[in-house]
């Protein structure tokens, strides 16, 4: 992690962060601009050089925080004794909830970094990716998928449970003014929803 950038009173490393998950998020690492970022943030493009170095060091800096903060709050909402898939679910969606209270697009640009195409950018997450995934499949594991009807394919749900809520986010996200707790209780109702008709 970068100790000089950490030096920084808080709220400015939220804006300088904010600033580069959005222009990430919403352009993906090749065709994002380092000139929008700091016009975002409000900073110049000097200190964010200072702090950073280089466009693909901010990447993998941002990558690494958020893999951080994100598993910290999954880590802390999903019981490890939690086996109903939905109750999994709408904690995993808690903590979402609490990160994106702090950083709005946060998971848009994690989930845009899944489709990266620029070969530096794929490297320097690949790891971090990964370890994210074995925590998802991890909660995953513990389901006890006995409690599906017969012919209901839990992993089909899964999947198509976390579509709808990217969509719901990514509407979300291009709002006015975003607002976590909207997207929350507009997740849950397709959470509780799906729980009627699989259960």
């Amino acid at each position: 992690m970068n100790e000089k950038f950490f030096d920084l009173k808080k709220e400015k490393q939220d804006r300088m962060i904010n600033a580069a998950l959005k222009i990430f998020a919403e352009n993906g690492y090749k065709h994002c601009s380092t000139d929008d970022i700091v016009k975002e943030a409000g900073i110049s493009k000097g200190l964010l050089f200072h702090y950073f170095g280089s466009k693909i060091r901010l990447y993998e800096f941002l990558y690494d925080y958020c893999m951080r903060f994100l598993t910290l709050e999954l880590k802390s909402a999903v019981s490890d004794s939690e086996t109903d898939y939905f109750n999994i679910i709408r904690a995993q969606e808690q903590a979402k909830k609490n990160v994106l209270k702090s950083y709005p697009y946060l998971q848009m640009f994690i989930d845009r970094s899944s489709t990266e195409d620029d070969e530096m950018a794929v490297e320097i997450t690949s790891d971090l990716r990964d370890e994210l995934q074995s925590i998802y499949d991890g909660f995953l594991n513990q389901v006890d998928a006995s409690r599906f009807k017969k012919d209901v394919d839990p992993s089909l749900v899964n999947s198509m449970l976390q579509a709808t809520l990217g969509s719901i986010m990514a509407d979300q996200l291009h709002r006015v003014s975003f607002n976590p707790d909207h997207y929350y209780k507009e997740g849950i109702k397709y959470i509780n929803l799906l729980q009627n008709v699989c259960y």
